[in-house]
């Protein structure tokens, strides 16, 4: 690894803290399981076989999270403020209401996914992760996250256009 700790966790910080905070959905969580994943990238730094850094950190946040919700047994959903904060640097109280909502709506359609469809929709669409990363990350054949990945936007889109036949 040419770059040092320092400078990847600078770096990746605020890509895995989304991540885990959408699987999560707990400010608090997310911020130990991103603690968790820096330490396990340290103590396993050995594994590390040149791959893309960015695709073998989003696989051990993922194992952190596996791990963390195994321990936990039970998934307890907090309010989703944080969203809205990130992105209300420098906007008018329009454009926070109107990315505020958007948020609201794209965790609301998340949270109604099977869980391996939203891991691909969070992995490809929301983090930027190629397929093939995506897959590694994890654990399936490019195929079946193709399969996952699609299953997952057409879920949205249907959930999407049932939401706009209400209103």
């Amino acid at each position: 690894m040419k770059e040092t700790i320092d400078s990847i966790y600078e770096l990746y910080f605020p890509h895995i803290y989304r991540f885990l905070l959408s699987l999560c959905h707990d400010h608090y969580t997310a911020e130990d399981l991103v603690q968790e994943t820096f330490f396990r990238a340290h103590l396993y730094v050995e594994n590390y076989d040149g791959e893309n850094i960015k695709s073998w950190l989003f696989t051990v946040a993922h194992h952190a999270f596996i791990d963390y919700e195994r321990k936990r047994k039970r998934t307890v959903i907090k309010e989703e403020s944080f969203f809205s904060k990130l992105f209300q640097r420098g906007k008018s109280t329009e454009d926070q209401m109107v990315v505020s909502e958007e948020i609201q709506e794209i965790i609301h359609l998340l949270q109604n996914l099977p869980e391996q469809q939203k891991l691909a929709v969070l992995l490809h669409d929301f983090n930027e992760l190629s397929y093939q990363e995506a897959a590694t990350v994890m654990n399936v054949t490019l195929a079946n996250f193709k399969v996952l990945l699609f299953r997952g936007r057409q879920a949205i889109r249907k959930q999407k256009g049932v939401n706009n036949d209400d209103r």
